[in-house]
């Protein structure tokens, strides 16, 4: 089992900036992709961005060119650099990690959700 722990969300004004982190924990040796997604109660859950464990990017393209999203494998660690943040960003973000199971079936791990509010 794996467990994915966000942190570094809470409020913003427009256009400044944030920076999330995600700890994996478990039985990690077995990830290979992790990423970002947000959701609120009006949007089902959107791809924000993806790393894989070589280091391949990929953003959602509402965020494309204001997010970074990096990680440290020694770390076991997912971050998201948030920038030029809009109201348009406020929403419940999720950490998510791809590995395989026991029968090498690949299995997608969730976060609980760190809230991040852009509002003047």
């Amino acid at each position: 089992q794996v467990q994915l722990v966000e942190s570094g969300g809470g409020l913003v004004r427009p256009g400044g900036s944030l920076t999330l982190s995600c700890v994996a924990s478990g039985s990690i040796s077995s990830l290979y992709d992790m990423g970002w997604y947000r959701q609120t109660p009006a949007k089902q859950r959107e791809l924000v961005a993806t790393i894989t464990n070589g280091g391949s990017t990929n953003y959602g393209d509402s965020v494309k060119g204001r997010f970074t999203i990096s990680r440290d494998n020694a770390k076991n660690t997912v971050y998201l650099q948030m920038n030029s943040l809009d109201t348009e960003d406020t929403a419940v973000y999720y950490c998510n990690a791809r590995g395989y199971g026991l029968a090498f079936e690949v299995v997608n791990y969730w976060g609980q959700g760190t809230q991040v509010t852009v509002s003047s």
